[in-house]
């Protein structure tokens, strides 16, 4: 498959961008979206992105299959890791899924076609409708895909044209994506923009942002205050910033024949995406008291991960990034020889993964690509005092617990600061409806119109 050159991002390397073709790029967005894209309701909407979800799950769907040819050497991801993260993202995106993602957060499935109202708001004599921005400017950060292929989603649904700017090297899945958007579609596809270069470069984001109605922005909480500050006043933001993740398993599930499911739930969290997105965690904290002791736990799960590498192989790495593991490792294997409250298992003469047992319950960031801590603690109470630390900055906690403390559990993790609780094992694959660090994704992007009757 050659890939026509429709977008930015499918110009040669040497290619120059220019302040100018930025600015004329985004005019042409706007007048294509007033004539292809606005006056398309959301059942057709809803139509064209849950086919188009549905031909990336076909195995011999043509973009799919350069994805996955391509995709290892142009991402970084082993074949068999984009085949998990894919899956797990075009299966969330049913004619179902997208009706009730519109419903839960819009009220309506129709508000963001006509004015309407529900039951309450016709008693009182009111309806409302919603908009998307006019143009919609994504800068996307380069850990993993599905981020900015969601964002281009909800950006179809609020018919908004879109601007994506994705990282030095990062386009691939996007642009790809796009390609397939325009053969189902040439029209719409006229409505959005893919292209790509390093963040920070004024002379060419200046225009970009001075055309925009919107800006979401991922990355780092630096990233993100430079953004916000260059944008024009009338132009609204909304960043995601940098959050972390972990998991807790209480010594309740942790016996009999359940223990092999909870190790392979938490193997699975390690490997999605390799470890590098949000939603991954950097360390699991397991109770202490049950069948199964925090280490032997730690030692299962190395097991496990193990087995993982020869189906699920974590790929290359830069040599930066294996020096790292390198490195951490070595500081492991040192205090490991002098304490038995540490202790390391890792891949042999390769850094493909790596588990760190630390009987010390103090929240530890991780260097990630499969570089995960077990910590022992007595109560949930115990380690959300040792993550006290990055209190305000989790976004989701996978936990595997006994359905009548589940929801304890759960409630006191939302009253901490954690605005996503999910089964272990599903940490990397959230529902369409998730609020991205609490706030509603779909919901943020519109602007609301009332008619008081």
């Amino acid at each position: 498959m050659i890939l026509p050159n429709y977008f930015l991002a499918d110009l040669p390397p040497e290619a120059t961008l220019s302040p100018q073709m930025i600015q004329e790029a985004c005019q042409t967005l706007k007048r294509n979206r007033e004539q292809y894209l606005a006056t398309r309701s959301t059942p057709q909407m809803v139509k064209l992105i849950s086919e188009l979800a549905e031909n990336w799950l076909q195995p011999d769907y043509p973009f799919r299959q350069f994805a996955l040819e391509h995709g290892p050497a142009a991402t970084g991801f082993a074949h068999a890791t984009l085949v998990r993260g894919l899956d797990a993202f075009f299966q969330e995106l049913t004619r179902e899924n997208l009706h009730t993602l519109v419903v839960h957060e819009l009220g309506h499935a129709h508000r963001l076609d006509e004015m309407c109202a529900t039951a309450a708001e016709a008693r009182l004599q009111r309806a409302a409708m919603v908009r998307g921005p006019e143009l919609l400017v994504h800068i996307a950060s380069g850990n993993i895909p599905n981020p900015t292929l969601l964002s281009i989603i909800l950006g179809l649904l609020t018919r908004s044209a879109q601007f994506v700017k994705c990282s030095r090297g990062a386009s691939f899945l996007p642009r790809l994506f796009a390609h397939s958007l325009y053969e189902a579609d040439a029209k719409l596809a006229s409505c959005l923009e893919i292209a790509e270069w390093r963040g920070g470069d004024i002379a060419l984001e200046d225009p970009l942002f001075a055309e925009a109605s919107c800006v979401t922005a991922t990355g780092s909480d630096e990233t993100l205050a430079a953004v916000q500050q260059r944008l024009p006043k009338s132009v609204r933001f909304l960043g995601y910033g940098h959050r972390v993740s972990f998991g807790y398993i209480t010594r309740g599930v942790l016996s009999g024949f359940g223990v092999k499911k909870i190790v392979v739930r938490a193997a699975e969290d390690v490997i999605s995406w390799n470890q590098l997105g949000c939603l991954s965690p950097h360390l699991i904290y397991v109770e202490t008291g049950g069948s199964v002791s925090p280490d032997q736990f730690a030692e299962k799960l190395a097991e496990e991960l193990s087995r993982y590498e020869v189906d699920e192989p974590r790929g290359q790495v830069s040599v930066e990034v294996a020096a790292t593991i390198s490195s951490r490792r070595d500081f492991y294997r040192v205090r490991a020889s002098a304490s038995s409250e540490t202790q390391m298992w890792s891949s042999d003469a390769s850094t493909a993964w790596t588990v760190v047992y630390e009987a010390d319950a103090r929240f530890q960031l991780s260097c990630l690509n499969r570089f995960i801590y077990v910590k022992a603690v007595a109560s949930l109470d115990e380690a959300l005092n040792y993550a006290d630390a990055v209190r305000g900055q989790v976004s989701t906690v996978g936990i595997a617990a006994q359905d009548d403390e589940a929801q304890a559990l759960s409630t006191r993790l939302g009253r901490w600061g954690v605005t996503r609780i999910c089964p272990l094992g599903q940490m990397q694959n959230p529902p369409l409806t998730w609020c991205h660090d609490g706030r509603p994704a779909l919901g943020d992007l519109v602007e609301w119109i009332g008619w008081e009757q």
